[in-house]
């Protein structure tokens, strides 16, 4: 089993094959975070504003980490972690980069923007099931998140 809290995931990915890739790799580790999932920048905005479809907060809790695709239909991810990283009520919250973009420029831009990881998303299947694991293992296993202290 991987995780010992309940803290909230937001993946944002338009994907669906990663996301059920995300899915399958959580159900066989037995991870128990909740985890919700916007498949473009609107929505994911949405979400972290409690706007559009997500007015109730119980259907959009903040999350504790952010799993972020770059590349997404309309307000891309870039434009998504700068305004995070600018946000005082979520600038705390560790935005991980899963991307397919190798582009120097995309890289000093989240880290510039406080990304707290950037991972290269593998084409091949087998390495993103391994890329997956190591995340939640690393994120969800191993760290210590500001939230997980209060609570």
């Amino acid at each position: 089993m991987i995780g010992s809290n309940t803290q909230p995931l937001l993946v944002i990915e338009d994907s669906d094959e990663d996301f059920e890739a995300f899915q399958r790799v959580m159900q066989r580790e037995v991870v128990l975070n909740p985890v919700f999932r916007c498949t473009d920048g609107e929505d994911a905005l949405d979400f972290l504003y409690h706007t559009g479809a997500y007015l109730d907060p119980e259907m959009a809790p903040c999350p504790s980490i952010i799993l972020l695709d770059l590349n997404l239909p309309g307000t891309d991810g870039r434009e998504i972690l700068a305004q995070i990283k600018q946000d005082r009520n979520l600038k705390h919250i560790p935005v991980i980069v899963l991307t397919t973009s190798c582009n120097p420029k995309d890289i000093e831009i989240c880290y510039r923007y406080c990304a707290a990881s950037y991972i290269l998303k593998p084409i091949d299947i087998n390495r993103l099931v391994k890329t997956i694991h190591s995340f939640l293992t690393y994120w969800l296993d191993i760290v210590i998140l500001p939230d997980a202290v209060s609570n």
